[in-house]
């Protein structure tokens, strides 16, 4: 009886200690950790625009404030800083060494994520690898324009005067060299055979300040943004030779060729994503993956999309990393035939 009440005592000893190791486990692991996914945020949200306001990336970062907002995806308060100065490179620098666990700070960027960090003038030491790309939420592609009056009719007979003399051709972008304009420009040019750096290319403050160039008769032609020549279009003012698109767009720019189509092998999106800071919590990375899915699907950032005239495009987490790799190899490739690989 003394030996079978011993064993009893001891089962029941045992099994108070194994349920509170189990219950010190719970507390010092996993509980955090299911009370900061369910927490996070518990704080306001700042989203830069490494630029100064009114240009795409601040629009870019006000249309997502203002929808998470307004449909309740967000119950944090987010605010929109704008951090200009250098294409977004300064504001690189201190967001990859200052902000690199601010789980509370994200930035909308571009393909000057990468073009800066490739270029040899200019070169920002931080690129997209020392961030944590969340989403691409739209797209644009590069659009070949001229005035509606040119001697140019095609992209056909641009390229050939290029051949005949690279200097008789001014090509303007709104963007200094080795940047997004000037690598649209030189595209269709680099993929023809034509060597990019007997290209005569004049950079503008701005696609608008480079429009003004065409329509004034200081640039023969010019590289912009698809999206930014429709009302010129509509005008009557330009003429639109080719987009950088994989098919054509639709809208007043649906009867534009590709430059696939004019058996030039070149396509350039001009994506716009959200990214993180590299050291993100698995926690805050989860939340805006799901919530930025959620973004993309509700019908509040499909008007808005309508609104400022962009073309949705979503990839998460794992599809925008991959395709920045491919878009640094295009752009790095660029870069050299220009001799401004870093």
């Amino acid at each position: 009886m003394k030996k079978t009440r011993w064993r009893g005592l001891l089962a029941a000893a045992m099994m108070t200690l194994a349920l509170a190791a189990c219950g010190g486990n719970e507390s010092a692991g996993s509980k955090p950790s299911n009370s900061s996914a369910t927490n996070y945020p518990t704080k306001p949200i700042t989203i830069v625009a490494p630029s100064g306001a009114g240009g795409g990336w601040d629009l870019t970062a006000r249309a997502i404030t203002k929808v998470l907002d307004e449909s309740g995806l967000v119950k944090q308060t987010m605010i929109v800083e704008n951090k200009p100065g250098g294409g977004g490179a300064v504001f690189m620098a201190e967001y990859a060494t200052q902000e690199a666990k601010n789980d509370y700070k994200l930035f909308v960027n571009s393909p000057p994520i990468i073009i800066n960090n490739l270029k040899k003038e200019g070169n920002s030491p931080f690129g997209y690898k020392d961030t944590t790309p969340l989403a691409q939420l739209t797209k644009d592609f590069g659009a070949i324009v001229v005035k509606a009056d040119s001697k140019f009719q095609t992209l056909t007979q641009l390229l050939d005067a290029i051949k005949q003399d690279p200097k008789s051709v001014t090509v303007a972008g709104g963007s200094a060299p080795g940047s997004m304009d000037h690598l649209v420009a030189i595209l269709p040019i680099y993929k023809a055979g034509i060597d990019p750096k007997s290209i005569k290319y004049v950079s503008y403050d701005g696609g608008g300040e480079a429009m003004a160039a065409l329509l004034g008769g200081n640039a023969d032609v010019i590289a912009t943004d698809a999206s930014s020549v429709g009302e010129y279009l509509k005008a009557g003012k330009v003429r639109v030779l080719a987009v950088s698109a994989p098919e054509r767009l639709d809208g007043v720019l649906k009867d534009v060729p590709t430059m696939k189509e004019l058996d030039i092998d070149a396509e350039f999106t001009i994506w716009r994503g959200i990214f993180g800071p590299k050291d993100m919590s698995r926690e805050a990375k989860a939340f805006w993956e799901e919530t930025l899915k959620k973004l993309s699907e509700h019908e509040k950032w499909k008007e808005e999309l309508q609104k400022q005239g962009w073309e949705a495009e979503y990839r998460n987490s794992d599809e925008f990393t991959k395709f920045l790799q491919e878009q640094e190899q295009q752009v790095g490739d660029l870069l050299k035939s220009l001799g401004m690989y870093k």
